[in-house]
């Protein structure tokens, strides 16, 4: 029985490429009580890997979160494997603005503490009470309420390129540093004031929204379907897109643009650009924005020392990273000391 990719990144890219084929870039998630999240898993990947499903899943007690891309033809036999389980049943799904074909190359099938990690030790805290789901049109409106205040539930580094106006865009690392930091900043309005959360596809604004309930909100909403969703609906309703700039996304595109409006700049030449890279130095591999310009000078470096490093032989490079972690600089994102023009 195989539950693992028998295939290298490389060697799938090829094979898409070859094939041509349209594919689906598309999210969902749903929060359940799952009792075997292993079992689980592996029946996902058994059956999707044989639909062709390339993606990042992951799998936890409380539920799953999905970003996949599907074979454009084998969508319905996907759409009937999701309905054949119950609490996946005619499950919202994410259907990406823009499509690439090699948006994910691997199939990756993980279980998890959690599907969204927010750092909570709260055995009272049910995430299935969630707040009030509201679709395009009702958000709009919501925004527009001097009641109102609007919260971007998302990363520092994801807000930077793109963001709806008049939004609170905290300045975090991780979902689960923004959690207290919110609380705390909006403690005084817990009880007059309408907070409206909004994130990328809707799972982040789902906990929080559950959360600052339990945290004693009155009036909590959240953007069903989130940015994805909400974009979609306004093409489709002709309603006035109050969103500005890239949604970030977290597969190989990394980003999807929304308006033509660019609201960030490259991180070292602060020229206008919103196109996030990672350093071509395996070592570091930094994520941050670089424009057309610098990536060629930079040789698609962050940093002169980054530069020196990818000249030297492939297994020299290697000799240097081996046993040193990099986590941390790659979940700097944009504050790394060594980029010049950072938030």
């Amino acid at each position: 029985m195989q539950l693992y990719n028998t295939l290298s990144a490389k060697e799938r890219e090829a094979l898409l490429e070859k094939a041509g084929e349209d594919r689906l870039t598309l999210s969902f998630y749903q929060y359940a009580k799952i009792g075997n999240p292993k079992l689980f898993r592996n029946h996902l990947f058994i059956a999707w890997d044989e639909l062709e499903v390339l993606g990042r899943i992951y799998v936890a007690h409380e539920g799953i979160n999905a970003q996949l891309s599907v074979p454009a033809k084998r969508f319905n036999e996907f759409k009937t494997f999701l309905d054949g389980i119950y609490f996946l049943k005619d499950v919202r799904l994410n259907i990406a603005i823009e499509h690439d074909l090699k948006s994910f190359l691997k199939l990756k099938v993980k279980v998890r503490k959690k599907i969204v990690a927010d750092g909570l030790n709260d055995e009272t805290f049910d995430v299935r009470n969630k707040g009030v789901h509201v679709d395009a049109s009702t958000f709009n409106a919501l925004i527009e309420d001097p009641d109102t205040i609007l919260v971007d539930m998302r990363n520092h580094y994801e807000s930077e390129i793109g963001h709806f106006k008049g939004a609170i865009t905290p300045d975090v690392d991780t979902f689960r540093d923004s959690l207290d930091i919110i609380e705390e900043d909006l403690k005084a309005h817990k009880e007059d004031k309408k907070l409206v959360m909004y994130c990328t596809g809707g799972i982040r604004c789902e906990k929080a929204s559950a959360y600052y309930k339990h945290k004693g909100f009155k009036n909590v909403f959240q953007l069903e379907g989130g940015i994805i969703e909400y974009t979609r609906q306004v093409e489709k309703k002709g309603l006035e897109n109050k969103f500005i700039g890239k949604n970030f996304v977290f597969d190989h595109r990394r980003g999807e643009r929304i308006t033509e409006d660019v609201i960030a700049q490259c991180h070292q030449c602060g020229a206008p650009c919103d196109s996030h890279v990672n350093c071509a130095n395996e070592a570091c591999h930094l994520l941050f924005i670089q424009c057309d310009s610098c990536a060629e000078a930079m040789e698609n470096c962050c940093s002169t020392e980054c530069q020196d490093i990818i000249q030297l032989p492939y297994e020299e490079q290697k000799k240097l990273r081996k046993g040193i972690p990099n986590s941390n600089k790659i979940f700097k994102k944009g504050r790394s000391e060594k980029l010049k023009f950072k938030k």
